[in-house]
């Protein structure tokens, strides 16, 4: 558990399943009822304040005061896009750390998608969240954080979860599961985990592990390319995990949980994007139990790599599903706002390292 980890002399209360929470409170001899009070203020009510905790003794909100925060982060910055109305959350961690988070709205309800690291060091070369290298892990508090704090601002029951943001999930394993269990714990918010997705570049070992969960969270693998040359070029986790590698997990995962693997595949202008491209990935996929989502590419100046022209992207639509492929086309959401993963962070770290720099010369 990382209640153990130290932010500014505090620990975090938000971390402490109820379970754990009820073993404290009964070690400081207080009633374990107190734990399913406590518990309920921050997990359902999405209070972060002692003193607002009214049915709890005064006495035991001082002591925990002293010992505990409760919510380890805090929105430094918010954009709202003039276009959809999708809301971008740049996310200060307890200890400094910067992070992002997206709110989009949909006839569904509220889709949140947020991040698992501060930082990243899968190095996919058309990304942003990579370009300044890995920070750490995020805590299951800090996810969490993320969509209580979204869910407070917006006044808005969050429907949807996508954890798809900055870093990579499964390198961050533990954390994510107990993540996952927290939020969809029925003393708490009680997100179905059907309605949230887990998004992975292809940890071949964790693919296994995850399916060996049994929950009914959906899978998505970030593909981006039809085999393993071209991928090579593109996303570095792949010179250590073949496709072949992580078909078989694929296949293991949609029988053991029964659940379609969705496969994201981002256009990219004139490396992955061609009629031999669309081939190649539908013979891949023949016969999974599988969704295809092609997304066109958010340009990232310090990146190459450009989005694919729209035929480019409606030729892939139509072949694939001329091959019986289900595959939709994501929408673009909140591109005035540069709401594709990592960019935002990445101004905000630039702007206070410059602001660093510039103190330091006068």
């Amino acid at each position: 558990m990382n209640t153990d980890e130290k932010y500014n002399g505090y620990k975090d209360l938000m971390s402490f399943t109820k379970d754990e929470l009820t073993d404290y409170m009964i070690s400081l001899d207080e009633k374990g009822f107190r734990a399913a009070q406590i518990y309920e203020w921050i997990h359902k009510k999405l209070v972060f304040r002692y003193r607002n905790m009214t049915n709890i003794p005064k006495k035991l909100a001082a002591m925990l005061e002293e010992k505990y925060i409760i919510c380890p982060m805090h929105i430094e910055k918010k954009l709202v896009s003039q276009t959809d109305g999708t809301v971008k959350y740049l996310m200060c961690t307890a200890d400094g750390n910067i992070i992002e988070s997206v709110a989009m709205q949909y006839s569904y309800g509220m889709s949140v998608c947020i991040s698992s690291q501060a930082g990243c060091r899968m190095g996919c070369s058309f990304c942003a969240s990579t370009i300044m290298g890995l920070e750490r892990s995020l805590t299951a508090s800090e996810m969490l954080a993320q969509i209580y704090l979204i869910q407070k601002d917006m006044g808005k029951r969050v429907d949807n979860i996508v954890v798809m943001g900055i870093g990579e999930p499964f390198d961050n394993y533990n954390e994510l599961i107990r993540f996952l269990h927290m939020i969809s714990d029925e003393n708490g918010l009680n997100i179905s985990q059907r309605s949230i997705t887990v998004s992975t570049c292809g940890i071949v070992e964790r693919i296994y592990d995850f399916a060996d969960e049994e929950m009914a969270v959906t899978l998505a693998i970030s593909l981006h390319a039809p085999d393993d040359e071209l991928r090579k070029t593109i996303m570095p986790v792949a010179n250590r995990y073949s496709l072949d590698e992580i078909k078989k997990a694929c296949l293991y995962f949609t029988s053991k949980t029964g659940r379609r693997i969705t496969f994201e595949y981002a256009m990219i202008a004139g490396v992955n994007d061609t009629p031999e491209c669309a081939e190649k990935l539908a013979s891949y996929v023949k016969g999974m139990l599988c969704h295809i989502n092609l997304i066109p590419l958010n340009s990232v100046k310090e990146r190459e790599c450009r989005a694919s022209y729209a035929g480019a992207v409606r030729y892939f639509e139509k072949y694939l599903e001329k091959k019986q492929n289900n595959v939709t086309i994501r929408k673009g959401m909140g591109r005035d706002i540069e709401a594709a993963c990592g960019q935002l962070r990445r101004e905000c770290l630039e702007a206070k390292g410059k602001s660093f720099q510039e103190n330091e010369r006068m």
